[in-house]
């Protein structure tokens, strides 16, 4: 691929003041208006008047932005360019929703969560964003560090990772056959431990699964940063049953060296996978459980009997592997063990615990996108950010639930390129606006398709 008439000079002017570069929003802030996007907002946000009128208008921008692509503050120019005011309102400037942003108060952040909460419950009704979640679905519940640069920023520092940054808490809900989507969210300090605040999220995580349909089975999915009792305790109360990595402690070890040898079920992976610890490729391992009471330490009321499902792997590392006084050698293993109540068979739920990395896939698609950035310098702007950066994944979810099988279960990053950053230009004919859109464009039938669930059929366009 090269450029044509190369012979020729080229110029280039920003004069086309009906064009729009992102005509995928169209489509997309229809949805959000039938789920009710910005009623939610004016309806709970209660922001001081100076900053906070028009509160929904300005949620919807900024839902808006991250859909398209903005990842600051600033990123908000891109909502006025062009024709977009022939297509949208209330387009504010970025310093007005960057003011809007720094009102907020942790009260308004958790105000901002129960819009997102509704929304998502909303969009699970209006599309089919979560099939199947009435048998069975998984809550999957992590945290990450998003780094931070230089000493303006409240509640920096460091935590497990070293890295210097605020800790987002995520639960994110999905079925055998959907992505994910979130259900809740927390910001919290860089120095925060991973278990923090973890019980009150997951009690409103499930909650908020259940409202998004998710009424048959559900199981809750952690590693060993939440291997607590308060947290096993809330997703009994919710009836939900959980799946969580068990710490190593003395009691897990003693229960995993009581497995006698013949208990154990050889598996092999479809593919094989790279084991960080071990430094090789694990294609094979062997699986056994045996009945487990945890947290018996705090005595008989907080002590909770399930099952302890166990996964070993040959370590293969010449340097692991011991002998006896005769110079015999033995195998040396590497121990995973899941605690959980989870009704499944043993090799159903041990398969079923690993695919909670499906968490990673919604971390980083957050932060190929709006949360790229943390962009103020007050926390509590960026954890109402956090939220906003939410309900933009999950509104680009649904809108590719509406396109196509594919869309479905395709990132956030690409959904963003095929169908929202598509270039259109409206033109006013007979009370009527069309969108005019690239001849060819790759992903015609998907975007239509979106249009028609959002919008309705597109009216025939005018010659």
């Amino acid at each position: 691929m090269q450029l044509s008439h190369r012979s020729l000079s080229l110029s280039a002017r920003f004069d086309e003041a009906s064009l729009v570069s992102a005509g995928g929003l169209v489509p997309v802030l229809g949805l959000a208006e039938k789920a009710g996007l910005q009623a939610l907002a004016d309806q709970h946000l209660t922001v001081p008047t100076d900053k906070g009128a028009h509160a929904g208008s300005k949620v919807a921008a900024l839902v808006a932005g991250m859909v398209a692509g903005a990842d600051s503050i600033e990123d908000m120019n891109l909502l006025r360019h062009g024709g977009m005011g022939r297509l949208f309102t209330g387009l504010s400037a970025p310093s007005t929703l960057g003011s809007f942003l720094r009102s907020f108060a942790f009260g308004h952040v958790r105000q901002l969560d129960a819009v997102a909460a509704r929304l998502v419950a909303e969009l699970a009704a209006r599309t089919p964003l979560l099939p199947d979640a009435g048998q069975i679905a998984y809550l999957d519940v992590d945290d990450t560090i998003r780094a931070t640069y230089g000493y303006a920023k409240q509640g920096a520092g460091y935590g497990y990772s070293g890295v210097k940054g605020l800790n987002a808490l995520i639960a994110a809900l999905s079925t055998p056959r959907s992505a994910p989507v979130i259900v809740a969210t927390r910001l919290r300090k860089g120095s925060a431990n991973s278990a923090r605040g973890a019980t009150r999220l997951v009690a409103d995580a499930l909650k908020t699964s259940r409202v998004c349909g998710a009424n048959g089975l559900l199981v809750v999915r952690a590693d060993s940063a939440f291997y607590g009792r308060d947290v096993v305790a809330t997703i009994g109360r919710a009836k939900a049953r959980f799946s969580i990595t068990a710490r190593q402690d003395v009691a897990v070890k003693r229960a995993i060296a009581g497995i006698a040898e013949d208990a154990w079920t050889t598996i092999r992976y479809p593919h094989a996978v790279f084991d960080d610890q071990l430094g090789q490729w694990v294609s094979d391992a062997e699986v056994a459980e045996v009945p487990f009471t945890a947290f018996a330490s705090r005595g008989k009321k907080h002590a909770v009997t399930a099952r302890l499902i166990v996964r070993r792997v040959r370590d293969q590392n010449p340097a692991h592997v011991v002998s006896n006084a005769q110079g015999e050698l033995f195998p040396a293993w590497r121990h995973h063990a899941v605690f959980t109540d989870s009704p499944l068979m043993m090799l159903q739920a041990e398969a079923d615990h690993r695919r909670h990395a499906i968490i990673e896939q919604v971390i980083a698609d957050l932060k190929n996108g709006p949360l790229a950035h943390l962009p103020s310098g007050r926390f509590n702007a960026n954890g109402a950010w956090l939220v906003l950066a939410a309900m933009a994944f999950n509104l680009t979810r649904a809108a590719g639930a509406l396109a196509s099988l594919f869309h479905a279960r395709a990132t956030t990053a690409t959904i963003r390129r095929q169908l929202i950053n598509v270039p259109a230009r409206p033109v006013r004919s007979a009370r009527r606006i069309h969108l005019r859109l690239p001849t060819n464009w790759p992903w015609t039938n998907a975007w239509l398709a979106l249009f028609t669930a959002a919008l309705g059929p597109p009216a025939a366009a005018t010659s």
